[in-house]
């Protein structure tokens, strides 16, 4: 493997590291305050409506590539409803995990 591909493969090692997922009831309030149903999440992700609920119980967790998809939407819904995501803040429970601008 020459340089440049090994530097490319420890990008993506490294880029997958940070793909933190906010806790389960973050995830809900997230979609609530869009409006969205857990359908709409659903096909907007490729999955069942089933997974998407269990997501958001806590669980199960999206697996690849699918967790890559859930969460850009939830990182783009947390940069359009910051106070679903403040509201669990306040309460001292960790969010969003560092890729808020994904």
């Amino acid at each position: 493997m020459s340089e440049p591909d090994r530097l490319k493969q420890i990008d993506a090692l490294l880029d997958s590291l940070d793909d933190s997922l906010p806790p389960p009831r973050v995830r809900a309030k997230l979609r609530l305050a869009a409006g969205l149903t857990q359908q709409e999440v659903a096909a907007a992700v490729g999955v069942k409506r089933l997974a998407v609920a269990r997501w958001e119980l806590g669980q199960t967790h999206p697996r690849r590539p699918h967790r890559a998809v859930y969460l850009h939407l939830l990182n783009r819904l947390a940069e359009r409803y910051p106070e679903a995501v403040k509201r669990d803040e306040d309460s001292r429970t960790p969010t969003l995990g560092g890729r808020a601008g994904c």
